[in-house]
């Protein structure tokens, strides 16, 4: 039945649909762009209509949670121009809400009970039920916290259920108003003002686990990092106003630097199996059992630490100690609430196909690296959308079953990796709750290890990602694909209000990045995302200016020969600038205007075709032979699962047939896997080339020598 529901909500979208799940999460518009329409607003439909009297006593007490404007009342809002979804509680709602609170009227509800209460309830975007269609809503309430959505049915009718408890009337859903859209709902939402570690400590599930985490120190360091940094103040910077390739555009700095964290937790009964096959006893207790496991595991990736006082059962907070490291490597250093931002989001692209943004995933699967708190380690989480690889492989083996389910550390392409890795569970739950301030956490069916295998065998392949991936800030703080990227702003005067209509880019001052470092004459911007600019997923990061930036690359998972790669687009408008990995010169300046069609690189030989057709009709040995010619000259064309698409008509302009679009060797060297490397990026050009030195950041890629060191006739290395 439940799968029934899904594909009625999804057969249902229409349109522009998943438009509305990439549009900026709208922050309090400024009185001066406040005006009011004729026809109803949403603070008159809450006034006219008796059955919600008590919530809108709570939204008229209420005020806006805005550093900005603290005392401002949220009906007076309501009653202004912008785009909200309302989920409104019945009265009969809120009376079982007291009563369980032990209240019997609204009047006895504190000022600030107020507050959290109608800010839970309102989203700064507009929500058809037939947008719902993942498992949370795109945009944060109010609150800054995010409403998880499930597909379910009550009173006969099919249903979007809200934190898998209240759900959306099917007869009154969808009521719009001028200024938003009405969702009446059967009871109060309610999100858990707790820390991560304190909902994993009220779930029975998952003990082993969160003993584990309290003997190792990992929960006292959660704990101790703070939700949000203290000093950050937004007020302090101004916009800043710039020019990329064509079009006048304004950042703004985040409006929070927040911290957070995600974890993947196996419950109690998968570790119990785990005890049980690997021979491990628990007469000792599960702590000591699962401290055995963990050193099964980690002695092998860590044979050098084996015989250190650090490794023994009572010194479980060492660094060094394989239980500790076992509890650091289930936990990623920023906040990630829905499986949906695990790997690249899934929007409408148009023809009636809906895939990860900008990622052909009938070729490939999207999938993303994060970084883990087991120092100089990431994850891989994979979402199965392939079922044969280039070389026609089997690419789901026994989990043909599991399309568009996400794993961690997942490498399956027969016959030489069979690693299936760990199946994200995707449901939300009534009890316990999953989602902190702070944090989230996601049940996994099976261990997640940083092991011998995973190291060596599923994270021996190129590296791929995208520059708003590599910094956890940018997801913690929501920041990443947000916007509309159906839309373009005017090329001439850029959208300076409050609430841009398109959504907002970014730039970060310095220290805001953990691990970027540059010049008082830098300026670092992140562009929203743009479905037909020729940026992967539609974003794009620039550098200004005279500009001196160096950032720490991400982990690789061994020592070894690596080349570091940076795809972006060749336009007039850029710069040129030299390379440096740590603190070593990298070969002649890489010049962004210079295409693969140009006499640095392949000239007239250059095969363009958008649709890819005349590639593909190369044979396999002239694809090898211009690989290799590119590769002398330190370049590769991009992958060709990469694309974007035109907003109305939907048709794919792939990044392979362009001559714009590639990849450049930054540098080759061996990576010591044991300390931190440092790319640095400094301007070259002779005075303000382009517009102001402009310098394109669009995704970064690690590759090892198994991937990048082919020299036989005809082979190559994979071009996805």
């Amino acid at each position: 039945m439940m799968k029934n529901i899904k594909k009625w909500i999804l057969a249902s979208l229409v349109g522009c649909a998943a438009v509305v799940g990439f549009t900026a999460c709208s922050d309090e518009p400024d009185s001066e762009y406040f005006y009011t329409f004729n026809g109803e607003m949403m603070s008159e439909y809450l006034r006219n209509r008796p059955q919600y009297s008590n919530f809108t006593k709570i939204v008229e007490r209420a005020r806006l949670n805005s550093n900005q404007k603290r005392d401002a009342k949220l009906m007076d809002m309501l009653a202004t121009y912008g785009h909200y979804t309302c989920f409104v509680p019945s009265d009969s709602a809120v009376q079982t809400y007291l009563a369980k609170r032990g209240l019997s009227s609204v009047d006895q509800l504190t000022d600030e009970d107020c507050d959290t209460i109608a800010l839970t309830h309102i989203v700064a975007n507009i929500y058809n039920t037939m947008d719902m269609t993942q498992d949370r809503l795109q945009t944060a309430n109010l609150l800054g916290r995010y409403l998880a959505t499930s597909a379910d049915e009550a009173d006969g009718h099919p249903v979007v259920r809200l934190e898998d408890k209240a759900y959306i009337y099917y007869e009154l859903q969808n009521d719009s108003v001028e200024n938003g859209i009405m969702q009446p709902i059967n009871m109060v939402i309610e999100k858990s003002n707790s820390y991560v570690t304190d909902i994993i400590g009220d779930n029975e599930r998952i003990k082993i686990f969160y003993t584990a985490m309290k003997a190792t120190g990992v929960f006292d360091d959660l704990e101790s990092t703070p939700e949000f940094d203290p000093d950050w103040d937004p007020k302090a910077h101004p916009r800043y106003y710039y020019r990329s390739h064509v079009w006048s555009e304004v950042a703004w700095v985040p409006d929070t630097k927040k911290n957070g964290f995600t974890i993947f937790i196996e419950p109690d009964s998968v570790y119990q199996a785990k005890f049980e096959e690997m021979g491990i006893s628990t007469s000792e207790g599960n702590l000591r059992a699962v401290y055995d496991l963990a050193c099964k595991i980690y002695d092998e990736t860590y044979p050098e630490d084996v015989n250190k006082p650090g490794h023994a059962f009572d010194q479980l907070k060492d660094s060094v100690n394989p239980l500790r490291r076992f509890v650091q490597y289930h936990i990623l250093n920023r906040y990630v609430p829905g499986t949906s931002d695990l790997t690249p989001l899934i929007m409408d692209v148009g023809n009636g196909i809906r895939e990860s943004f900008g990622i052909d995933s009938r070729v490939i699967n999207p999938c993303d690296w994060f970084q883990t708190l087991l120092p100089r380690t990431m994850v891989k989480i994979e979402q199965l959308t392939v079922d044969k690889d280039n070389k026609g492989n089997d690419c789901r083996g026994a989990d043909a079953s599991y399309v568009r389910e996400r794993f961690v550390n997942r490498r399956y392409a027969a016959p030489e990796y069979k690693f299936r890795g760990s199946l994200i569970d995707s449901k939300v739950e009534t009890e316990p709750v999953h989602d902190a301030l702070n944090g989230h956490y996601f049940y996994v069916d099976d261990l997640v290890v940083f092991s011998k295998q995973v190291r060596d065998e599923v994270q021996n392949q190129r590296i791929r990602m995208d520059f708003s991936a590599i910094f956890p800030e940018v997801m913690t703080n929501d920041m990443r694909l947000k916007g509309n990227p159906l839309a373009d702003d005017a090329q001439g005067t850029p959208d300076e209000s409050a609430v841009p209509k398109n959504g907002r880019n970014f730039y970060f001052p310095l220290g805001y990045l953990d691990g970027v470092d540059f010049n008082s004459t830098c300026y670092l911007v992140m562009r929203r995302p743009h479905c037909n600019f020729w940026s992967w997923q539609g974003d794009e990061w620039n550098l200004f200016g005279d500009y001196d930036m160096t950032f720490r690359i991400p982990p690789v998972p061994y020592s070894g020969e690596w080349q570091l790669r940076l795809g972006f687009c060749a336009i007039p408008t850029r710069g040129v600038m030299q390379v440096y990995f740590d603190g070593v010169p990298q070969g002649i300046p890489l010049d962004m205007t210079k295409e693969l069609n140009s006499e640095m690189y392949l000239g007239d030989r250059f095969v363009s075709d958008e649709a890819l057709s005349n590639y593909k009709k190369m044979t396999v040995e002239e694809r090898a032979e211009e690989q290799k010619l590119l590769k002398n000259l330190h370049a590769y064309r991009a992958g060709i699962s990469t694309y974007h698409f035109g907003a109305n008509s939907g048709n794919r302009a792939y990044f392979y047939g362009d001559n714009g679009t590639y990849r450049r060797v930054l540098c080759q060297a061996y990576l010591d896997a044991n300390v931190d490397h440092y790319i640095r990026f400094r301007v070259a050009s002779d005075g303000k080339k382009g517009n102001n030195n402009e310098f394109m950041l669009d995704y970064f890629e690690m590759v090892p020598k198994s991937v990048y060191g082919i020299d036989g006739d005809a082979e190559m290395e994979d071009d996805l």
